[in-house]
């Protein structure tokens, strides 16, 4: 099994571009179900979560080819409305095929998803909506079966008890090709849904309300869509995860291919800890506190546009090199702070009391073999890693592999000793 070496106390300095967003390019990929076209795809993310998706994908019966970061992708001859426990297991994002099996052939059988384990994310809210919709739902032996009336999907009046992306991607998918007018409220509103949003009504779907949290939606009534090509937005959670490379290393890292204002929450956080940062078009620079010395800062996660989930754990890491000590909450998910007990293994000083953890600052970090426990919590080891004494060894990277591409590389030309290594299974 792989596993990460990394040779900390490097400063890191120079360029990192940023991949397209994997978040954006799953539901891309799941929406190519209502195409009648071959689908262009740019900017495509090479990390295995996208090959899962494809690999399903081409279960179903669609063609693709992957290229580099080029993607085409022909579905009109998908002739299977089942998505397989073997692939679904390894990501919860296949959970986004649903919406779009069920609204182009009336019925489907869908595994329910696995994927990293950080707490509750049911699939419920995209069942209830289906449902309104006139879909009939039943779990039976770990599959969620679903079928719709011989005139499909009915528009419907939608309110997402609680947002979520997933659910509403999947639900704007579905009620696409649906009859008559889908009006959902109390939606996500990250840039990935805006962009699934967008997609779908460059493909000539009547979509109003794209950003918002009401959207509605004019189906197609079942016909087919003809996609224009398209360009995965930039990962703004692979953005936020260089910037605090920069950050712990006290170093001087310009990243570029970003959109600015998806990471705007990121941006206010590390200013409010003293790093200096220039902000372009499409690049952020982050230099070190002019006095060298980071500060405290407390956060709490929430929904887009507030500070994001995913960069929690790496703010857990780099408040370890604060000065002093930081409380940061985690309000989206229960089970997110797995990192916590790895980081203590290299010295950090922090304490859990419920969603919340305490990071006492001025924490002197040494190398040591940890364990991956989710994607991100790979890459708060990672940044940890930069900075321990002495060598630090991530093992179960593979979760690493799911949503960043070419790490090991990409750190490398920043200057960081970073190195794959085969290891005997943990």
């Amino acid at each position: 099994m792989d596993a990460l070496k990394i040779y900390g106390g490097k400063k890191l300095s120079g360029k990192v571009k940023i991949s397209g967003a994997k978040n954006s390019a799953l539901p891309i990929i799941a929406s190519t179900i209502l195409a009648k076209n071959r689908v262009k795809i740019e900017n495509m993310p090479n990390v295995v979560d996208i090959k899962t998706l494809l690999k399903l994908l081409g279960r179903l019966g669609a063609n693709y080819e992957l290229s580099g970061n080029s993607l085409e992708v022909d579905s009109s001859k998908v002739n299977s409305t089942v998505a397989n426990y073997d692939i679904v297991k390894t990501m919860r994002a296949s959970i986004l095929v649903l919406g779009p099996l069920l609204t182009r052939f009336g019925h489907c059988e869908v595994s329910l998803p696995g994927g990293c384990a950080i707490g509750a994310r049911p699939v419920d809210l995209h069942l209830k909506a289906l449902q309104k919709m006139g879909a009939e739902i039943t779990i039976d032996e770990g599959y969620i079966k679903a079928s719709t009336p011989k005139d499909g999907l009915q528009g419907a009046d939608i309110h997402f008890e609680k947002k979520s992306v997933t659910g509403t991607e999947n639900i704007v998918m579905a009620a696409a090709l649906a009859h008559g007018e889908t009006n959902i409220s109390n939606c996500a509103l990250e840039p990935e849904v805006v962009q699934i949003c967008e997609i779908l009504r460059d493909a000539g779907v009547e979509i109003e309300g794209i950003g918002t949290e009401q959207i509605r939606v004019v189906g197609t009534g079942g016909k087919l869509l003809q996609f224009q090509d398209i360009k995965v937005i930039p990962d703004r959670i692979e953005a936020g995860t260089y910037l605090c490379a920069g950050a712990i290393t006290k170093s001087t890292v310009k990243v570029s291919d970003v959109e600015p204002k998806h990471i705007q929450a990121t941006i206010n956080k590390l200013e409010e800890m003293n790093f200096k940062l220039e902000i372009g078009k499409d690049f952020v620079r982050i230099a070190p506190p002019e006095d060298g010395k980071i500060g405290s800062v407390d956060i709490v996660t929430a929904e887009f546009p507030k500070f994001p989930t995913d960069m929690q754990a790496q703010f857990v890491a780099l408040t370890t090199q604060a000065c002093s000590e930081s409380i940061i909450e985690e309000r989206l998910f229960e089970n997110r702070f797995m990192h916590v007990s790895e980081l203590q293994r290299l010295g950090a000083g922090i304490e859990i009391e419920k969603n919340q953890v305490k990071v006492s600052g001025s924490s002197e970090l040494i190398g040591a073999d940890v364990m991956a426990t989710d994607l991100r919590a790979s890459s708060a080891l990672v940044l940890a890693g930069l900075v321990a004494k002495g060598e630090t060894t991530i093992h179960r990277i593979y979760h690493l592999d799911r949503g960043y591409e070419s790490l090991e590389e990409k750190l490398r030309n920043l200057g960081a000793k970073v190195e794959r290594v085969k290891v005997d299974i943990l």
